[in-house]
């Protein structure tokens, strides 16, 4: 069994409505290959189609929201809000205890695993039909019409 990364968005976050894509890769450093990206996908049929592929192989699944960006000033604007992103989590890191809140995180990321573990079987990967009326809805989105 592989693995599956993604974001933990609030419900009612926006980013939910955005095209994802997913990019498989090789789970440890033994293996080397260029990574395989694919989509894009509405949310929940990138989250199926990636725990179909990791359930039977031994592979990193990345599932992410695709930001289309307008203009060369709007991505340089996420290329920025990264950095500093970057740039604040390294200066958390320095500035933590690096023993007395290790524990904590721990426990934190393991309560959380274990609350989520309330499925056992991973979803159906979504059918052709329903992947390409996904593709109809994004592309309305892209366009501007109506999804």
């Amino acid at each position: 069994m592989g693995a599956l990364v993604t974001l933990d968005l609030p419900e009612d976050s926006p980013m939910l409505g955005l095209p994802w894509i997913i990019t498989f890769g090789p789970l440890g450093n033994a293996d080397e290959w260029e990574p395989v990206v694919c989509g894009p996908y509405e949310r929940p049929h990138a989250l199926a189609l990636a725990e179909a592929v990791v359930a039977e192989e031994q592979l990193m699944a990345v599932v992410e929201p695709l930001l289309p960006a307008v203009s060369a000033e709007e991505i340089r604007g996420e290329i920025a809000a990264a950095q500093v992103a970057a740039e604040d989590e390294a200066a958390r890191i320095e500035e933590a205890d690096l023993y007395g809140d290790f524990e904590d995180t721990i426990d934190e990321e393991l309560e959380a695993a274990a609350a989520e573990e309330h499925r056992t079987e991973p979803l159906a990967p979504p059918s052709e039909a329903e992947l390409r009326a996904g593709f109809s809805r994004i592309a309305a989105k892209l366009t501007g019409g109506a999804a």
